[in-house]
């Protein structure tokens, strides 16, 4: 049996005989929940794709959650069919982002800098909680896995949303939330392609 293998048994492993796995999820899920609505509202209000982007983020997330939650337990093979779905719907989001970006370039309108800043440190501050909080199932199988990407890569694109508000206000232009936004989509496109080799090898070693 290859590493990879091991390490998704492992996971396997883990996630049955951890509740703190389930509960974790369940926060996860409830905060990704309220931080899409919050962001959403936020991001139609200053005219920020970025946060807009961000918000659908968010909801991607919390479906993610409640698919990681319902396979739990499952054998690996439903749980990398969970994962393919998942880095489907990050794929999925990336080109979402990358229109949005476009049509907002088009239309040329500067969003409200300092609703982008505030709003962008309280989703950093939530998605930093629920990284650490799955930090220590970094390594598990493609399902718990694909978890802390999305985790790992939504503070990441907190941070960029902040800059950008220093950019907007700096420079009175959608440029910075323009560029923020397509790093947004380029962090869900590699993430979906990570998630969903690892959830096909899992699957082409399910069926040997």
């Amino acid at each position: 049996m290859t590493d990879s293998c091991c390490e998704s048994a492992c996971g396997s492993d883990l996630a049955k005989a951890d509740p703190r796995w389930r509960r974790i999820l369940w926060v996860a899920l409830a905060v990704n929940a309220l931080m899409f609505i919050v962001e959403m509202i936020a991001g139609a209000t200053a005219d920020s794709r970025a946060l807009q982007a961000d918000a659908l983020d968010f909801l991607g997330d919390a479906a993610n959650y409640a698919v990681s939650l319902a396979v739990v337990g499952s054998a690996i093979a439903w749980r990398a069919r969970a994962a393919l779905m998942k880095s489907l719907f990050m794929l999925g989001f990336a080109a979402w982002v990358l229109g949005s970006a476009v049509v907002a370039f088009m239309n040329g309108t500067a969003p409200d800098g300092v609703m982008m800043g505030t709003i962008g440190g309280l989703a950093l501050a939530a998605n930093v909680g629920v990284a650490l909080l799955l930090y220590r199932y970094r390594t598990g199988d493609a399902n718990m896995r694909s978890v802390w990407i999305c985790s790992r890569n939504d503070a990441i694109g907190n941070v960029a949303v902040m800059l950008a508000a220093l950019g907007v206000l700096g420079t009175d232009s959608a440029w910075p939330d323009l560029i923020v936004a397509t790093i947004m989509a380029a962090l869900a496109l590699t993430g979906g392609i990570q998630v969903f080799r690892q959830a096909m090898t899992e699957l082409r070693t399910v069926a040997l």
